[in-house]
This record gives structure tokens, C-alpha cells and sequence, in this order.
């Protein structure tokens, strides 16, 4: 830990916070570390030296609208916390800007591990990688099976015409980051809204399901979702869209995204598809539109990561690379749409 404050996060003002809206919570001089892996919203450990928090507030600079809001993010685990979905347990939200310069909230640290890549799940072998793989569908199909108004959630998004306010922000959020040409973005994006599905039953959706935004315990089970950034009522192939596309889009070399593809013993993305209808009872007959549509949004978060990069507002390693990749997920949205 360094006790100096990290970039975006001031401990002596947190400390006085805490102080005040908690007392007798902190127990020593507080320190802090940046975690690496994120890509969007910052998140900090932070510890008094014997317990440990999880700080989360919005990047540094250029913020795009509503992907960053941290009262959505305390709001849902809030909600979800009592149910059978494994969240941290919500400590405080602090919406005064001039403490961090942005919203922020303080969780409860949970121990697990985020497998991030394929050489990650090696280690644990090909039998317990399937077993957490399988586990994360399975704990995507609790979540989708939480009622939204019985955990107080039932105004948390608009589920009506769910997708094609996706497509139409996702294609706002590319020009609020657009610096540069990106041949086939724009093809990608009108051939989705053509093919717009019918949605299923609304229900709360994370908005960026992967294996790297869970925490894992010792006994290969989801101990808790994290980065709930983009979370709503909608669509919940959306999120299955998402584990299809990060389970097989392929290893980019040096890129610094999540890729569990090629691990050995990780379930086919067929597997993984027909255990969620399983679990959920859901017609999942057109998950390609949904893993095309995870493609081109995936584009458009890096796209914006990369501006920022360029702007000079990331913090960490690994930005550089960022823009170079983003056409790959241009194409493989594309192949998607033209195999369907």
C-alpha cells in the first residue's frame, strides 16, 4: 500500500468523511493503492491497516455522459446486497464533488480473484476452469432471475424499446470519442439497428458481464460481481452476448483486455449459451445479434479509452495500446452479424 495519495483520491479527506458519516469505522491512518486492470472507472484499495475498503469514482478528465455515475453503482448493490447475488456490501455514497472532484462510494473488500486471460485459468487446471466458467453463467442467470421491483430496483431503467436507446447512445458515445477513422463502425452499427430483435421480460442487467469483473474464491464460486457502471433494466441477453464475445474473440497480442479463450478446459461458447437457456428458460436463439451488438459496444468503450489516452487522462499501463485493437472488434462484430 502507499500511504501518499494516489492520482484522483485525497485520504485526508476521505478519512474526514468516513470520520463523520462513519464513526469509529477507521481505526488507523489510512493508505491506498490504484488497483490495475480497469479500463473505465477508477477503484482504489484502501486500508487503515487492519480492515480493508474498496474506493470506486469516475476517471480522470473526459467523462462520458451517464457511463460513469456512481449513485447507479451504490444503488444497485445496495439493492442487490439481502439477495442471492453475491455484491460487496455497500458502506457510503459521497455525491459532495468536492471531496474526490467526482462522486465516489466505499465497499466492502471482498478476497477473490479476477481471472483476466487464459494463461491466468491455466494454473488452476482445466477441471476448475471449467467450473468457474460454468459458475459465471450461473450466477448471471441469479441475477437475471431477481425481480427489480421486489428489491426496490423496479424504476432503475426504462425496458421499453431497451435496445434500440442502446444502439442510439452506444452511436453517441462514439462520436463524443470519435478522433480518427474507423472503417466499418459505422456499417456495423446500421446493420444492427436492421436486425433489431425482439427483447424477452426485462430484468437488471450488468451491462459488462465478464470473467474479470467477478471475484473468485478458493472454491472456484462467484464471491462477487463488481463494476456495475453500466447497469439498467433491459435486455438480459445482453449480458449473455457479453460472455459469448469475451469468450471467444481472440487473444490480441500485448493488448491489455481480458481474453479466457484457449484455456484449457474452458466450456465452447455453445455450452455456455445452452446452460444459461437451461438455468434461465430463455429463447436464446438469436444470441448472435446480442454477441455482434457486445463487439461493436466493446469498440466503443476502447475507442473512448483511447481518446482519453491521447488526451493524456489515463492512468496505468497498457493505454498505448488500446486504439491499435479497436478494429479488430469492428470486424469480428461484423463476421458475427454476416455468420448469423
Amino acid at each position: 500500500m502507499n500511504a501518499a495519495n494516489p492520482p484522483g483520491l485525497d485520504l485526508t479527506r476521505l478519512r474526514a468523511h468516513l470520520d463523520r458519516e462513519r464513526p469509529g469505522l477507521v481505526g488507523g491512518e489510512l493508505s491506498a493503492e490504484l488497483i490495475e486492470g480497469g479500463r473505465s472507472n477508477l477503484t482504489y484499495a484502501v486500508t487503515d491497516g487492519t480492515s480493508r475498503w474498496v474506493v470506486r469514482r469516475p476517471p480522470l478528465g473526459h467523462v462520458l455522459a451517464t457511463a460513469h455515475d456512481m449513485r447507479r453503482e451504490h444503488r444497485v448493490i445496495s439493492a442487490l446486497h439481502p439477495t442471492s447475488v453475491p455484491v460487496p456490501e455497500p458502506v457510503l455514497l459521497c455525491e459532495d464533488e468536492e471531496m474526490a472532484g467526482a462522486p465516489f462510494y466505499v465497499m466492502e473488500h471482498v478476497e477473490g480473484t479476477p481471472y483476466r486471460t487464459a494463461e491466468q485459468l491455466a494454473v488452476i487446471g482445466p477441471e476448475r476452469t471449467r467450473g468457474v466458467v460454468l459458475s459465471l453463467v450461473d450466477t448471471l442467470v441469479a441475477l437475471h432471475s431477481v425481480d427489480p421491483a421486489g428489491v426496490g430496483l423496479g424504476d432503475f431503467g426504462r425496458p421499453e424499446g431497451f435496445l434500440e436507446r442502446q444502439l442510439r447512445r452506444w452511436g453517441k458515445q462514439l462520436e463524443a470519442s470519435r478522433s480518427r477513422e474507423l472503417p466499418g463502425i459505422d456499417e456495423l452499427h446500421a446493420r444492427l439497428a436492421k436486425a433489431l430483435p425482439a427483447s424477452p421480460a426485462p430484468t437488471v442487467v450488468h451491462g459488462d458481464y465478464r470473467l474479470d469483473n467477478v471475484l473468485v474464491g478458493t472454491d472456484d464460486r462467484i464471491k462477487a460481481i463488481l463494476d456495475w457502471e453500466m447497469s439498467t433494466l433491459g435486455d438480459p441477453l445482453t449480458d449473455l452476448g457479453l460472455i459469448v464475445m469475451y469468450s471467444e474473440h481472440p487473444t490480441l497480442e500485448d493488448a491489455p483486455i481480458s481474453s479466457t479463450q484457449g484455456a484449457p478446459g474452458h466450456p465452447g461458447t455453445d455450452e455456455l449459451i445452452q446452460r444459461y437457456a437451461e438455468g434461465s428458460g430463455r429463447d436464446v436463439s438469436g444470441i448472435a445479434w446480442y454477441t455482434a451488438f457486445a463487439y461493436f459496444k466493446l469498440a466503443v468503450i476502447l475507442e473512448g479509452i483511447h481518446y482519453r489516452f491521447t488526451l493524456g487522462q489515463t492512468l496505468g499501463a497498457g493505454f498505448d495500446r488500446i486504439g491499435a485493437i479497436v478494429p479488430a472488434f469492428i470486424d469480428n462484430g461484423l463476421t458475427t452479424l454476416q455468420e448469423s
